[in-house]
């Protein structure tokens, strides 16, 4: 029943203040709730989870109607307010300056310790010298290195000049801190989630290393147990989950390719050139085969880098990725320090690479279809303050994908289309949902588009699979999708 009412509202904050229950007025007082919810995300072991439930109730029926709808919303992490980290920043730099004009600073610390409140705190405390003292620490996840996209050798060496040519695994990105003295290791997705407890592979760690504290940056693979040749992303995936990981871990056993390294014993390496940090890298890791340091080879030639490129692509990884020899490790999908390059050179008018986008909401089914409850989705990307719609995609899903996909979405559903979407009439959804499922998508060309509210658009576009180690934050950005127009010449 209550599942049920929350797919009509759209919005568990809402419906917990229209159920009848609680107290006139409220019972607690801010630091009161404050602590509860503290209480509630320490608990952990056997029982964590009913004891939560239970602590849960005991504080919503303690509450009015008003209070218990956002504490709800802050549970759930959505409290849509429409702000993001991105807005504190400009506060801060407003409080300090009178302008935005400390936003980059503040982002970009914010990139290496990403804890809005303790950057408030510091700023509170010492003005903009306080970000001094924000420092990378093991155990709190970095905010990645992402590639930009080229699609031309020349232009790549061009950009770069020196560059080393590595793999592009199709796996799963896993940054993993390691502490000798408190012998924890953490590991965190591309979009910061911990999944530590996902890889038992990782205990042992200690014995590899070379060094007491360590971050380091790799791509997870799943192994063929027989033939020990990397195996296809959706088996990999098949690794994040929370029950049965032991089993899952001996059928798919995932070897973690490290091809970069942000800190050492407390030293932050993100600013020492690459060349510098893969030395680095080399000597910390002793022989074994769970944990392995990624191979890569050195051109300054768009010939070379082409021919590694076109090995790997039949060595069945995803392409190559091209780093700048000489650069630092930049945090986010900033600077031309790393670029990847996915198929051969593309031809003017097509796409040789794919995009990550962001589905917005989908539409019921015809016929076959309507016994999923979908027949297409609807999928965009951010534009400056908007989600902008892309394409309206019904091709390359199975049956069980369909299931899936719906499975995914009626977790994000809403009542209405969020005010931030940007989406023209006639591809309004039948259904809409948060921005949270990132899927990967392929296309024959990009186009300009009257329909689309962006002015462009994706032609043929179909499903290459769900891509759950992505978020929102790691999609294709709109700044790459006009780089990508005006690669493949649209007009």
């Amino acid at each position: 029943m209550v599942e049920r009412a929350y797919k009509s509202k759209g919005d568990m904050g809402i419906l917990v203040k229209e159920m009848e229950f609680g107290v006139e007025g409220g019972g607690m007082n801010l630091i009161q709730v404050h602590e509860n919810l503290l209480n509630m995300a320490n608990d952990s072991g056997t029982g964590s989870q009913e004891r939560k439930v239970e602590s849960l109730k005991q504080l919503l029926v303690s509450m009015s109607p008003d209070e218990r709808k956002y504490v709800v919303r802050i549970v759930l992490g959505k409290l849509r307010l429409g702000f993001s980290s991105k807005t504190i920043f400009d506060a801060l730099s407003q409080m300090e300056e009178g302008n935005k004009s400390l936003r980059k600073a503040l982002d970009e610390r914010f990139q290496i310790f990403p804890d809005v409140g303790l950057l408030v705190e510091q700023i509170k405390e010492s003005g903009m010298a306080g970000l001094s003292k924000i420092k990378i620490k093991s155990g709190v996840p970095v905010v990645p290195a992402l590639c930009q996209r080229l699609n031309s050798y020349q232009e790549i060496v061009s950009k770069m000049k020196d560059v080393a040519v590595e793999r592009k695994y199709d796996g799963t990105r896993v940054q993993i801190h390691f502490n000798r003295k408190s012998g924890e290791v953490r590991t965190y997705t591309r979009n910061l989630e911990e999944t530590s407890k996902m890889f038992p592979e990782l205990v042992q760690m200690g014995d590899w290393i070379e060094a007491d504290d360590v971050i380091l940056d790799s791509e997870a693979v799943g192994i063929d147990p027989v033939t020990q040749k990397v195996m296809p992303f959706q088996v990999t995936i098949t690794r994040k989950r929370k029950h049965g990981i032991e089993e899952t871990s001996k059928s798919v056993p995932l070897r973690f390719f490290v091809f970069d390294i942000l800190a050492k014993n407390g030293e932050s390496l993100i600013e020492k050139p690459y060349s510098e940090r893969r030395e680095i890298l080399s000597e910390l890791i002793r022989p074994n085969i769970v944990v392995v340091v990624d191979e890569y080879v050195r051109a300054d030639d768009p010939r070379e880098v082409e021919k590694m490129h076109e090995q790997y692509l039949k060595e069945g990884y995803e392409g190559a990725v091209i780093k700048k020899w000489d650069g630092a490790y930049l945090p986010g999908r900033q600077g031309w320090n790393w670029v990847k390059i996915k198929e051969v050179e593309g031809t003017t008018g097509k796409l040789a690479d794919t995009f990550d986008l962001v589905v917005m909401g989908y539409y019921y089914g015809r016929g076959k279809r309507t016994g999923f409850g979908i027949g297409a989705f609807l999928t965009g990307l951010r534009k400056g303050d908007k989600w902008v719609s892309m394409a309206k995609v019904g091709t390359g899903l199975s049956d069980d994908d369909f299931r899936e996909l719906k499975k995914k979405l009626e977790k994000h559903t809403v009542a209405e289309k969020p005010e931030n979407y940007d989406v023209s009439g006639n591809l309004l959804a039948d259904v809409w949902v948060d921005p949270a499922v990132v899927v990967e998508i392929a296309a024959d060309e990009l186009t300009k588009s009257p329909v689309h509210a962006g002015g462009l658009a994706l032609r043929f576009p179909r499903l290459i699979k769900f891509r759950d180690d992505k978020g929102p934050a790691q999609a294709t950005t709109w700044k790459e999708m006009e780089e990508i127009a005006r690669l493949s010449q649209v007009k």
